[in-house]
């Protein structure tokens, strides 16, 4: 049997810097790391991400390769230009369960060419709360018994080309008010509640074969004080014990403010990996900063560390390891191609919601107002002006922050046709202002939305419930 220190190894999947693999990665991989989680910084193209791929599992072929690539808003193969399929939203928005496992398909097979093991996806929250910054585009709804098909669909289709999938972020996010990446979420649920609501999508991913399930830093008061990650209740009681789940547990990023907390990069992080193998998880992600050999080598001594205290039972991390290595396994084997945006912009066009009449009368001045995107997301500087300055000859296009309202102001004077370009208005006040002056000053303006949608709101709107390249190229060909 491994040690102590190589089985803890065995269990951290590590996020990275640079888009090739540096030395001491290699080594790591080849020592027995339990894999890699690849985000934007690590990607510039699929062929670059396959290489990055073969390397790895040349230093050990059951490495874990894994990506949080959702498609819409959250992508990382398509971090430059945005997402060639649209996000859940938008897929639950448009409402053909066959429709989303096509589009799950597609992402699984260009992953599996780009020999991804396991992809962080779908999220299996509702969108919950207006005030919500986590969740959002990212949910396929915020029903439960129709968001469910969706999110059974595309596991389906990402696990057709042994990409595995993973059901996030258990026990549900969509409630919470607070971001896990900086503080600790309270979800105000009971468990009557919850089996009604929040795991309904859950209990619909185990049913359809999902292969892990991630957790969600997330306090339920019925369950005790400790964040769902953390806590043998949420993980070995209910999502094991009730639900029947038998595949990997992983967690969110054990980085994340709400978990590590003030203890920092190391020591918080090897406290957290401990109490997360004990509660029943099985990967331990680190994945929102970038660690190094020393990091990895400390956290690996806490948790060898807790095995020979007692804290920590062996057989709970031989478990734990072996769980892992089975997602390591390497994906169907998938040639490269040209990325097709064909099906993401079908399902882009259906998910579509028209108000009024919004249709332009000559070459329009677009303003995307950019604000600050979720941590998830990272950011999204794609914008419509672009798709429309191809489409309609003439088109003017200014991107402005939610904080250069009064250049949006100035650059509206004289415009005669005017898109005004926003994300989840409703949740930024000076966008709200801008919108309200524009109506209070008698501007006629054609309003896209590409987040989640919000109040209902006067005049002629789009709403995409996607910011990625398909959604906003659907718009864009809906207006010309």
């Amino acid at each position: 049997m491994s040690s102590p220190e190589k089985l803890a190894a065995s269990v951290l999947v590590s996020g990275f810097d640079g888009t090739t693999a540096p030395d001491w990665l290699r080594r790591k991989v080849a020592d027995g790391l339990g894999g890699v989680i690849l985000f934007g910084r690590n990607v510039v193209d699929d062929e670059q991400v396959a290489a990055l791929s073969t390397r790895l599992r040349a230093e050990r072929p059951d490495v874990l390769i894994g990506i949080d690539e959702e498609g819409g808003d959250v992508t990382r193969l398509d971090v430059a230009t945005g997402s060639f399929i649209p996000g859940p939203l938008a897929l639950g928005a448009a409402d053909d369960v066959e429709l989303t496992a096509s589009v799950a398909a597609a992402l699984g097979e260009r992953l599996a060419a780009c020999g991804v093991t396991i992809n962080f996806a779908p999220c299996a929250d509702l969108t919950l709360a207006a005030e919500d910054p986590s969740i959002g585009v990212r949910a396929f709804g915020s029903d439960p018994v129709k968001a469910s098909p969706h999110v059974a669909a595309y596991i389906t289709g990402m696990q057709k080309y042994g990409v595995a999938a993973s059901a996030k972020h258990f026990p549900g996010h969509g409630a919470a008010t607070d971001d896990s990446h900086h503080a600790l979420p309270v979800l105000p649920r009971t468990e009557a509640e919850l089996h009604e609501i929040e795991l309904v999508p859950f209990k619909a991913a185990i049913a359809a074969g999902v292969r892990a399930v991630m957790t969600g830093h997330l306090v339920v008061p019925a369950w005790g004080d400790l964040p769902a990650t953390l806590n043998p209740k949420a993980l070995t009681d209910v999502l094991r014990g009730e639900l029947g789940f038998t595949g990997a547990v992983i967690t969110d990023a054990l980085d994340m403010g709400a978990v590590a907390g003030e203890l920092g990069k190391t020591d918080g992080v090897g406290r957290a990996s401990v109490r997360a193998l004990i509660a029943g998880a099985d990967a331990l992600c680190l994945g929102g900063v970038s660690f190094d050999d020393d990091d990895l080598n400390r956290i690996a001594t806490v948790i060898a560390a807790a095995v020979e205290s007692g804290e920590l039972p062996l057989e709970r991390l031989v478990e734990a390891s072996e769980r892992v290595a089975a997602l390591g396994a390497p994906p169907v084997s998938t040639p490269i191609s040209p990325v097709d945006h064909r099906l993401g912009l079908e399902a882009a066009r259906k998910a579509l919601r028209i108000q009024g009449t919004p249709k332009l009368d000559g070459p329009p001045l677009v303003i995307d107002i950019e604000t600050e995107p979720i941590i998830a997301a990272g950011p999204m500087p794609w914008g419509l002006g672009s798709h429309l300055t191809g489409l309609v000859p003439g088109t003017r296009a200014v991107k402005v922050g939610a904080d250069g309202i009064a250049t949006a102001i100035e650059a509206v004077h004289g415009a005669r046709d005017l898109v005004v370009v926003t994300r989840e208005a409703h949740r930024h006040p000076e966008v709200r202002e801008f919108l309200s002056w524009l109506r209070e000053t008698g501007v006629d303006y054609i309003r896209v939305e590409t987040g989640a949608p919000g109040p209902a709101t006067e005049g002629p709107r789009i709403d995409t419930f996607s910011g990625s390249y398909v959604s906003l190229r659907a718009a864009a060909e809906y207006l010309a």
